[in-house]
């Protein structure tokens, strides 16, 4: 490994506490842009997914893709444990197959959930946090986290494959 690479992370004097952010909102431009893949990790981006993983646990998601946070990108982060984050770099999807259909709903709009239909198994391929690929393969919650989350990179939202209405939802209601 040489130099460019480290970048201080495990170092508790070069860290910072982590920050929430704020998550934008539907309508906000910069969810509908296109996001520019990730060419190495430098301190601003490990602080960007440190904020993100922060960020979508304070606001219970599953998911959270920098777009969201106002960041154009290529980075998601996804626990739909609560334990296990992934941690996606320039993710792709490279397999899919069979089907899901049921209530999802986004960090981006809130309050509200729709009916999407989704694969319910997806292979993707990203970088780590060290710059290093790998594969994940997920079926059901976590093959449609990332099916949502890898969206929100290509400037798109759940909403355009809602079939039906949006519905009004509350907290207790997604607990359930």
């Amino acid at each position: 490994m040489n130099d460019k690479n480290r970048t201080g992370a495990g170092d508790p004097g070069r860290r910072k506490k982590m920050a929430i952010r704020n998550i934008r909102e539907y309508g906000d431009e910069v969810l509908s842009k296109k996001c520019k893949e990730v060419s190495e990790m430098t301190p601003r981006t490990r602080e960007l997914i440190e904020d993100m993983l922060e960020t979508m646990y304070e606001a219970n998601g599953v998911g959270l893709a920098a777009p969201q946070v106002g960041i154009l990108k290529r980075v998601v982060v996804i626990d739909v444990t609560g334990e296990d984050p992934y941690i996606m770099i320039n993710p792709r999807i490279v397999e899919s197959s069979g089907e899901q259909t049921g209530p999802e709903g986004c960090l981006s709009l809130p309050g509200k959930s729709g009916v999407v239909t989704r694969p319910n198994y997806v292979k993707a391929v990203a970088l780590d946090v060290n710059m290093k690929p790998y594969e994940v393969e997920g079926t059901e919650l976590l093959a449609r986290a990332i099916c949502h989350e890898l969206d929100h990179l290509d400037g798109h939202m759940y909403v355009e494959k809602v079939e039906g209405e949006l519905q009004d939802v509350t907290a207790e209601d997604m607990e359930d």
